[in-house]
Parts: C-alpha cells; structure tokens; sequence
C-alpha cells in the first residue's frame, strides 16, 4: 500500500498489491457508508496520529481538509481534554475501552471550529484478516445539531414547539415588530416567561439596547425599590455610596419586572407614576429622572383576583396589560414535548460533553406525565437523566420517581415495578366494563394519554391500565 511520509494513504489493510486494491475498494465502501449517515471516519495509529480521513470532512471544514489531517496528532482535530496525553477518551481507548457519543470541538487548519459527536473504539481486526498492525484505534464524528430539535421550528430563540398555542404566542410576538407598548406575560411558574420576554424584546425596535431582568419577589420592599429606582448616599443606613437602579441601566432598552404580582402596594404607586409619567426619584432623592425604558411585566398569580382582593391596584394593572400574552402550559400542548425534550436534552447532554438520546419507553413516560412544573421541571428532570444515565440512551429508570409514576407504579432500575404513591383514589364502584374497540377509540381521542383518557372514562387510571391490560393494549 502506498506509503508518504510515514504515514498510509489508505485504509489499515492488507500489503500485497492485489490486496491493496480490495482493501481500497473494502475501505470506499465503508468510507461511503459512514458518508450516507452523515459521519466522517477516521484511523489512528497507536501514537494517536490520523492514518485517515474519510473526505466527508471536506464538506464539514472544506476542500482538502481530509488530506491535511493526515499524519497529524488527533488531538489537532479534537482537543486536548479528549486526546492529549492525559486526555479522557485517549485513556479509555488505551484501556480497551469503547464510547459513544462524547462531545468535541472539531478544529482544522484554523477553520472555525464545529461541535461534533465522537465515537471512539480500539481497532480489532477479526482473525484470519491481514490488517496494517498501525492501524489501533478508529474514530467515527458527526456534527452535534444532528442530535438537536433545532428550534422544532420556532422562529425565535429558546422557543420550542409548534402547537396552536405556541402559535398564536409567536403571531403575537411578531405582530408587535414595530411597536414598544408595555407587555403583561401570564402563565404557570415554569413555563418560560422570560424566555418569552426575551424573545420580545429581541423581535423589537430595541433589540440593540440592553435587556433587564428584575425578580420582584426575591427582595424585600426597601431593597427592592432600590434595585429598580436607584438610591442616593445616605438613604438609608448602610447607602455608602449612590446606586444607579435598573430603569436607569436600561435605558433604550427592555425593563424585565418578574413576578410583579408580588409587588408591594407602595412601589405599585411608584410604578404607577413611571407608566404614566416616564418619571422617577431614586431613593433620598427629590429630583426627577426620565426614564425611558420599555416595560415588560410578568406574573403567575391572577391578577384580576388580586385587584378584587385590594392586593393589586386595578389603575396599575391596566396600565400593564396593554399587551397581554398568555404563556400556555406544558400540559395543554402536549405535542411540544418530544420536539422540547429534545432540545434540553441535547443542550444538558452538551454541558456534560455527551451525546444521549431517549428509548421509546422513556419518552412515552415524558408524553404520558402531566408536568405541574412546566418546562422548567422537564429541565430539571432531563439534568437528573443526564446525571444518572449510564450509557447513550435514557431509559424510564434515568427519570426521576416522581416522573416515572403510572398508574400507582414506577419502573425499578432491575426492570421490574417498584410502588409508588398515587394522586388518585381508585374507584370505589367501577363502572360496567369498557368494550376493547370503544376503550382504543377514547384513547386514540386522548392521543394514549392515560391520565386524561381515565378522567374521560371515569375511571381512575389504576383501572384504565388493569383494562389496558386486559385488552392487550399496552403500548
């Protein structure tokens, strides 16, 4: 087989020239293969130097970047937390060991790098095969948005889904380009408020300005009313210096107030006079200051509620809901889940350097729960996954317990069924049997989610899975 400075111009095969020409051809084959799942390949010898590159990585970094790689240390291409001498997966490999899906900065001749999935395994020839004995590990990449949801369609970033009322939430997003009106965002804690304001402010005349986030029920009155209007020195006791409050730092930009709801009565007055004034004194101060920030409020408390109950000023709540948007669960648009799952769990995996992916049965528990915490504990459930998972694939024993809970029972890590407390009582008279073709057409209506077919049978869902079983329709 030929051979250039040292290193081969082909795959690890066999030397004779007729062999050459089978090996060439054996490798094309392979290299093609790999090509039409979208992966580049790659030989090394036991130096960890490159003996190959399928030309599939000319499309990724350009033309002749496969030839450049050749004879080069891999961890050039991949780092050295990967492959340098003390690197991780080069220490697998040397141990005989096999991993998949490890994540990496793909990086040649000074091309901008690219995130990539990297599969690594020891090169072991079957016997009775004449292989070149440099040939010891080989490398398998793919380009990591490959195991992303990207946007699942969503025109704005961090936005993820298209059911109805996502879209009605981007029409509305979009219908206000143009325009700087105060927005008042509504929904359940955890379903993305602020990525939601984000993606205003980010879709507006003040794109270029900053973007300023203030939880308003994460501070007590005095000090809240100091991190949104400023104060002077001397305003209060511990005031050692002025403060410049966060209407004036965003200016020309976006004022982000979160959970307003929370807001006490004086700072609503306060508040109050900005919207309708544009002005405002910092704290130990009695001169005016403009201010020109746009407001955007955010609250899941029912604020209409709040108004009756004298909590909320009726003047101050109008004031804010000149725009309203309201945020849907997690639970009304189920058909976001698997696009929205997706997307945390390749961008959790990322922060970990893996790659993962969901089983079938991991996912029908994702679809099948009801998620009170929203989006943000399908995040937290999918970093617990991240954490526990062992191999490449989450399976229903990498979900938390309280996740994993159907029908009164959860998956044990052995694969059986360990118990777990139901939410539900279970009938106290069960209604007549259900007939299987009436049973499969509530659930066909229900999309199989057991939680909403049993509330539609009236039955609990202990009883929708005994006849489930029964039927033989457990999926």
């Amino acid at each position: 087989m030929p051979v250039e400075n040292g290193v081969q111009d082909g795959p690890a095969c066999a030397v004779g020239p007729d062999e050459d020409l089978i090996a060439r051809a054996a490798f094309g084959g392979v290299s093609a293969a790999f090509a039409s799942l979208g992966r580049i390949f790659l030989c090394l010898d036991g130096a960890f130097r490159v003996l190959h590159a399928s030309s599939l990585l000319d499309g990724v970094l350009g033309e002749g970047t496969a030839a450049r790689c050749a004879g080069q240390p891999v961890e050039d291409l991949l780092g050295k937390d990967l492959f340098g001498a003390s690197g991780t997966l080069r220490q697998i490999l040397l141990a005989g060991e096999r991993r998949e899906g490890w994540r990496g900065l793909l990086s040649v001749g000074g091309k901008p790098p690219r995130l990539v999935s990297v599969t690594a395994a020891p090169f072991r020839p079957e016997p009775g095969v004449v292989c070149d004995p440099r040939v010891a590990f080989i490398i398998v990449l793919r380009p990591a948005e490959d195991d992303s949801a990207l946007g699942a369609g969503s025109p704005f970033s961090g936005l993820i889904g298209r059911s109805p009322a996502m879209e009605r939430v981007y029409r509305l997003i979009e219908n206000l380009e143009h325009s700087e009106a105060t927005v008042l965002l509504t929904g359940e804690s955890g379903t993305g408020k602020e990525v939601v304001a984000r993606a205003v402010h980010a879709n507006s005349p003040r794109r270029d300005g900053p973007f300023v986030a203030v939880n308003c029920g994460a501070l007590p009155g005095e000090l809240l009313e100091s991190e949104l209007f400023g104060h002077a020195r001397g305003a209060f006791t511990g005031a050692v210096r002025d403060r410049t409050g966060r209407f004036e730092v965003a200016q020309g930009g976006t004022l982000f107030l979160d959970e307003v709801g929370d807001l006490p009565l004086p700072l609503q007055v306060k508040l109050l006079r900005v919207l309708q004034d544009r002005t405002f004194e910092r704290l130990g101060e009695s001169t005016s200051r403009r201010s020109d920030a746009r407001i955007i409020a955010a609250t899941n408390v029912d604020l209409r509620r709040a108004v009756r109950e004298g909590r909320f000023r009726d003047d101050l709540f109008y004031r804010l809901r000149v725009v309203p948007i309201e945020i849907p669960p997690l639970r009304t648009r189920r058909e976001d889940i698997e696009p929205l799952a997706g997307y945390l769990l390749a961008r959790v995996a990322a922060r970990h350097g893996r790659a993962l992916r969901f089983s079938p049965s991991a996912l029908r528990v994702l679809l099948d729960h009801d998620w009170p915490g929203n989006v943000r504990e399908l995040e937290n459930t999918l970093e617990y996954a991240v954490a526990v998972c062992k191999g490449q694939t989450i399976l229903p024993e990498d979900l938390p317990a309280e996740v994993v809970v159907s029908e009164g029972a959860a998956l044990a890590p052995s694969g059986g069924v360990r118990r777990a407390p139901v939410s539900e009582p279970v009938d106290v008279e069960s209604p007549p049997e259900i007939e299987t073709e009436a049973l499969r057409q509530v659930l066909d209506a229900h999309l199989w989610r057991r939680a909403s077919a049993a509330r539609a049978l009236g039955i609990s869902r202990t009883t929708l899975w005994r006849r489930m079983r029964e039927a033989h329709l457990i999926r």
